[in-house]
């Protein structure tokens, strides 16, 4: 039987982002042009979003460029956050979780933490962990290039790079785990088998049943499912941190990503910049800018995988349900469908004054389904 329509009902993406002023105002309609009811929404502007005023005032922003998506925000982890900040934000349900970048890995983490010894902020986990916030980790650690002469006898220095950063740090994954077993973790935009196989072994390790509640989790991009190191050598448009890796680690993340277990769920990491950041030849941005057409790059992968079935579960009931997402908190209950029928991705998106342009993934491409909106 040929699929012509997939119903997907209420949406998530659950890492956006979605920048500040003339790139917010493009980007943010987008969220719902690609078919997305829910977007969690990174925090790392600058400044970055570290205060209950700027949290608020983020998500007012935000409404009023597109009031028919639900805003989910986050708070940036830094040394400017306390105890009783994050305590007072979760009483006020201003916030789902906090994103923790380890310092330098990606775009304005420069205020971020040291990844080799989170004990500073066990006070604010004890917290997040007391009102079911989400830790959202950025799950890499900082590129480290030894100077040692190839005949110098010491070996023992840790050499972390861009293909071994997401590796390195899972063993800091397992101790969060292990300190704050309650904590709820996201293990962001993974895109290692390494990756994958912690957080599969961590939930078939402790939950008994599928009834359990998934404690640590794990998000997927849509073009990690679609690059390899290939992809993005020589290819700025393609170029992201994490960056994609091998094709033996994007097999793993697609059979992750259709295998229907709760723990993995959708996350774009859409992250656009402008064309000229993207297309220098010293210092290219990284990220991907998928958010215009983010279920219809996921649903070409699954189409292609035989496993269309599991893509409601990917977008929507799993990522929900581990952000214990009730009906009053979304905003606008309309439900989002997929439309077989083939289009071309434009070159660029552009806003009306031309002076922000940003270049879509697989521009010129061919995708095979369009959103569909009905009212609920």
């Amino acid at each position: 039987m040929v699929i012509k329509k997939i119903a997907l009902g209420i949406t998530a993406d659950l890492h956006v982002h979605l920048r500040q002023g003339k790139m917010m105002e493009l980007i943010t309609p987008t969220v719902r042009q690609g078919g997305i009811s829910v977007a969690y929404v990174m925090p790392n502007l600058t400044p970055p979003i570290t205060t209950i005023e700027s949290v608020k005032k983020y998500h007012t922003e935000l409404s009023k460029i597109s009031p028919e998506t639900t805003f989910l925000m986050t708070l940036y982890l830094c040394k400017d956050l306390t105890p009783e900040l994050v305590e007072e934000a979760a009483k006020l349900k201003l916030i789902k979780g906090i994103k923790c970048y380890p310092a330098g890995v990606t775009t304005n983490s420069q205020a971020g933490v040291d990844p080799n010894d989170f004990t500073g902020f066990y006070p604010i986990f004890k917290v997040m962990q007391e009102y079911g916030l989400v830790l959202n980790l950025h799950g890499e650690k900082p590129s480290i290039h030894s100077d040692i002469e190839e005949d110098d006898d010491d070996d023992e220095r840790e050499e972390i790079h861009v293909l071994n950063a997401e590796p390195k740090f899972l063993p800091a994954l397992i101790k969060l785990h292990s300190d704050f077993p309650n904590l709820k973790i996201v293990l962001e935009h993974c895109t290692t088998k390494e990756a994958i196989e912690a957080v599969d072994k961590i939930n078939q390790q402790e939950r008994k049943s599928s009834s359990d509640p998934v404690i640590v989790a794990a998000s997927i991009t849509a073009h990690h499912l679609s690059l390899t190191i290939d992809n993005w050598a020589g290819d700025p448009i393609n170029y992201c941190k994490p960056v994609a890796k091998l094709p033996s680690d994007k097999k793993a993340l697609i059979k992750a990503a259709v295998s229907g277990k709760p723990y993995f769920f959708f996350g774009s990491d859409s992250a656009p910049h402008e064309l000229c950041n993207k297309s220098k030849h010293i210092g290219v941005c990284a990220g991907v800018y998928t958010q215009l057409y983010a279920l219809g790059y996921l649903a070409q992968v699954f189409e292609k995988h035989n496993k269309l079935d599991k893509l409601k579960d990917f977008v929507s009931t799993f990522g929900l349900n581990f952000y214990q997402l009730k009906d009053e908190d979304i905003v606008c209950k309309d439900t989002v469908s997929l439309i077989k029928e083939e289009f071309k991705i434009p070159e660029l998106l552009k806003n009306e004054q031309g002076d922000i342009v940003v270049a879509p993934f697989k521009p010129g491409e061919t995708l095979n389904w369009k959103v569909e909106w009905s009212q609920n």
